[in-house]
């Protein structure tokens, strides 16, 4: 299968920060996460649905905090990466997705996301969550990669869903760690020799984690993210809905790292194939939605209240559903 890894800042939007804009407010995104932690550290800050399953999870800023924690430390103690090693991950919108970057970054290590085709969510220059067109867009980003990606031997590991084993298992990786993606966090269906169990490996580990300086490259997409918020109006007060995942801008964005400088917090929504526009329309009214993003299929969005309001956090001028 066509997969390959490219750095997660190649995704973002090339430009997409004004010549005029202040600098970063954080250097990097530990101490995002540290600030919002202090300020505001009970309010949800990821809210997560499954609608092949039914599932639904919430974390607060302070649980997601003890999640990255125990994955930073599991980079670094299990995995033994050191600050500008390479994580690989393949996987689609979900809420272990958000902890898994996070703790990366907050790591010091260079997250590389794997697109393609037949990647989760699609990709750079594919479909979307949902198959929301162009969610991927663009495929030169903020750095200006445009390159076949990274060399299977550079990826220190590899985060891999448990039904794309099979790939991450012929890229040759030195360390893969899987995760069956089933509610309540499930274990493995199969242990696989030579495969970390995310479910068994993380719990073990330690809810506090001393980050180490950032690169210089993480205020960049602070940066980035701070001047899509703005763009976008948004702030506490804001429930973003979005099914995008981290393979494209929108996810990237949406899904992570606006929230974190923002104070909004996100509704991540999977397989929303599985739901009627009326369930959503529900769901929105009960999740206090404020804002979605154009990775949710336009005739889902057709039915949400009137003062849901669409934004696009790549491009300046929201599309209208």
């Amino acid at each position: 299968m066509d997969v390959r890894f490219v750095p997660a800042p190649s995704i973002l939007p090339d430009g997409s920060v004004p010549p005029d804009a202040p600098p970063a407010r954080f250097p990097g995104v530990a101490a995002a996460l540290a600030a919002r932690l202090a300020r505001d550290p009970a309010r949800p800050m990821i809210t997560f649905y499954d609608d092949a399953t039914g599932e639904r999870v919430e974390f607060s800023t302070t649980t997601l905090d003890n999640w990255v924690a125990k994955t930073a430390n599991l980079l670094g103690d299990t995995v033994g990466l050191a600050p500008g090693d390479t994580v690989g991950v393949d996987l689609p919108a979900h809420w272990t997705t958000c902890v898994i970057l996070l703790a990366a970054w907050s790591a010091g290590l260079d997250v590389h996301v794997a697109v393609g085709p037949e990647t989760p969510d699609g990709g750079p220059g594919g479909k979307g969550a949902e198959g929301a067109e162009g969610a991927g867009s663009p495929a030169t980003g903020a750095d200006g990669y445009t390159g076949a990606g990274t060399a299977p031997e550079e990826l220190g590991v590899v985060f891999v869903s448990e039904d794309r084993l099979e790939i991450a298992t012929g890229l040759g990786v030195d360390e893969i760690v899987a995760l069956s993606l089933r509610p309540l966090g499930g274990r493995l269906r199969r242990p696989v020799p030579g495969v970390l169990d995310y479910a068994v490996e993380v719990p073990p580990h330690g809810d506090r984690y001393a980050a180490p300086p950032p690169p210089a490259g993480q205020a960049g997409l602070i940066r980035i993210a701070e001047s899509a918020a703005l763009r976008a109006g948004l702030g506490p007060d804001d429930r973003i809905l979005t099914a995008a995942g981290p393979a494209t801008a929108v996810g990237l964005l949406t899904g992570i790292l606006i929230p974190l400088v923002s104070g909004a917090s996100v509704v991540l929504c999977r397989n929303l194939a599985s739901i009627e526009p009326a369930a959503l329309a529900r769901r929105a009214d009960s999740e206090r939605i404020t804002a979605v993003d154009w990775s949710v299929p336009g005739p889902l969005t057709e039915a949400l209240p009137a003062g849901v309001r669409p934004i696009d956090p790549v491009d300046a001028h929201a599309r209208r559903r």
